[in-house]
């Protein structure tokens, strides 16, 4: 059992009663932005956890608050305004150490004062750049940002920015300085001299999923001449078998028709109850209670042949789309019925 004294309490146990005293419901929602490996280690944390003493549940509430209010400090105005904020409402020490735990803790990203400058505005401020910088800044910028940003691009350069953005990996301190005295600005702080990670499939695939449908198909159709494999990579991860939700009925039922009934099976093993309702509700009661039995008969499975029968199933969503035969929604489309 813990034990009530604060200097016991580690980061990781802090983090797990902060999730034991927030409820499951909310997070499952927390977990869902962490890597696999700190879901791993939190999990353990709150397995270890027999009672959680009020006191220490209370500190680490009030921790949480404070870094909370520090770090929407920060955001406003950087760090020294947010030391010069608590300083006057916590005294001096007290701010420090909040400031500390902080930084500490959390790396201040490069570009940090451009994240919050207007899109509009800031579009302006770098569509003269080499598309190179362009990548690196768009890579730091969060996805909705940098989708109307990446819009905003000519026709000529956004495909450019688009490939410079999947292919990045890592970038040293030494070039973002440089980028960011071209701009004649200064990072608010730089934690660390390790090499930065950004950009990435993963990163320009969540800017694509945030620009307009005419944005998304130039800059894939001009990817798949230049690189098709790299614009396959980028196709297959743009919709994933879980948004398969987001389709309507008739749009699902039409895909149904295109489906194996074995690949459909192996589909649905491991994927949330959401998923499955919406494939049987769209399906006869003939048909779901078939499928449902093919799933109990089939039994454990491999999540490699898993994978593979959702990867057909999102090819087959693909191809219709693409035929016009369906519509999958993008963001920042408005649903036009006619």
């Amino acid at each position: 059992m813990l034990q009530s004294k604060k200097s016991q309490l580690t980061g990781k146990q802090k983090a797990a009663i902060f999730l034991v005293t927030l409820g499951a419901d909310v997070s499952s929602e927390i977990f869902k932005h962490l890597r696999e490996d700190e879901i791993e280690q939190l999990t353990f944390e709150i397995a270890r956890l027999d009672k959680i003493e009020p006191e220490d549940k209370d500190r680490v509430l009030q921790e949480f608050q404070e870094l909370m209010m520090a770090q929407g400090f920060i955001t406003m105005g950087g760090i020294d305004y947010a030391r010069e904020v608590l300083e006057r409402a916590l005294g001096t020490q007290k701010a420090i150490d909040i400031v500390n735990r902080l930084t500490s803790s959390l790396q201040v990203r490069p570009f940090d004062f451009i994240r919050r400058t207007d899109p509009a505005h800031l579009l302006n401020f770098i569509q003269g750049e080499h598309p190179q910088t362009i990548a690196l800044i768009l890579a730091y910028l969060d996805a909705n940002k940098a989708a109307q940003i990446l819009s905003g691009l000519s026709h000529q350069i956004q495909a450019d920015v688009a490939k410079r953005i999947a292919t990045m990996d890592r970038t040293s301190p030494e070039v973002l300085r440089e980028v960011e005295r071209v701009l004649e600005r200064k990072l608010s702080t730089l934690a660390s001299e390790d090499s930065t990670s950004a950009g990435g499939i993963d990163s320009i695939v969540e800017v694509l999923n945030n620009v307009d449908r005419g944005t998304e198909k130039i800059i894939i159709e001009a990817l798949e001449e230049e690189d098709p494999e790299l614009a396959e990579e980028i196709k297959k991860r743009m919709f994933v078998f879980e948004d398969i939700v987001l389709l309507d009925d008739r749009s699902i039922q039409k895909v149904l028709r295109e489906v194996d009934s074995q690949d459909l099976a192996k589909a649905l093993k491991g994927v949330d109850a959401e998923v499955q309702e919406k494939i049987f509700r769209n399906m006869s009661k003939r048909a779901s209670s078939l499928l449902r039995e093919d799933m109990d008969f089939m039994g454990p499975i491999r999540l490699r042949d898993v994978e593979e029968a959702q990867q057909k199933i999102v090819n087959i969503i693909r191809k219709l789309e693409e035929n016009g035969d369906i519509i999958v929604a993008r963001a920042g489309e408005e649903e036009l019925v006619v």
